[in-house]
């Protein structure tokens, strides 16, 4: 198994489209990239910890790729507004991809940079490519939180 995180605005969401993936084994939301010490959800959304609102998920290689989780995480969310997803604004919410080794930081700049250029997006793409930190996991009620309420997705 390897791990993969993605910060692509309102955690929920983003959850739920990885979780439904085959070859995903587990997914967490939590935090990411801040400085604060166990963050909760209130501190997070207060803007001034630096965390980002990610997804952290477990996967088998052998049953999907890196590449095939970042093509996923592009057709999410606009990686092209910073810090603000729809209504969503804030740094909580920016486009991320945490990596957790060399192979993956060198996937995620190669897929961005061929974001770019394909021209799907007119404006510049914002999302940082970052190496992994602690990971805090969010508050229980925010796991698995659109399956908990029947819901597929997020309306924005």
């Amino acid at each position: 198994m390897k791990t993969a995180t993605f910060g692509a605005g309102c955690f929920w969401g983003v959850e739920e489209a990885f979780r439904k993936l085959e070859g995903v084994t587990e997914t967490a939301v939590g935090y990411l990239g801040g400085t604060a010490e166990n963050p909760t959800y209130k501190d997070v959304c207060s803007d001034t910890t630096g965390h980002a609102e990610v997804v952290q998920l477990q996967y088998d290689p052998a049953q999907v790729s890196y590449e095939q989780l970042l093509n996923v995480f592009w057709k999410i969310h606009d990686p092209t507004t910073l810090n603000r997803q729809g209504p969503d604004v804030g740094t909580q919410y920016r486009s991320a991809i945490f990596y957790h080794d060399e192979d993956q930081r060198l996937e995620a700049e190669a897929s961005k940079a061929a974001m770019q250029a394909s021209g799907r997006f007119r404006r510049p793409i914002v999302t940082e490519v970052t190496p992994t930190s602690k990971f805090y996991r969010a508050e229980e009620y925010h796991q698995k939180y659109l399956d908990k309420r029947g819901r597929m997705s997020c309306s924005i």
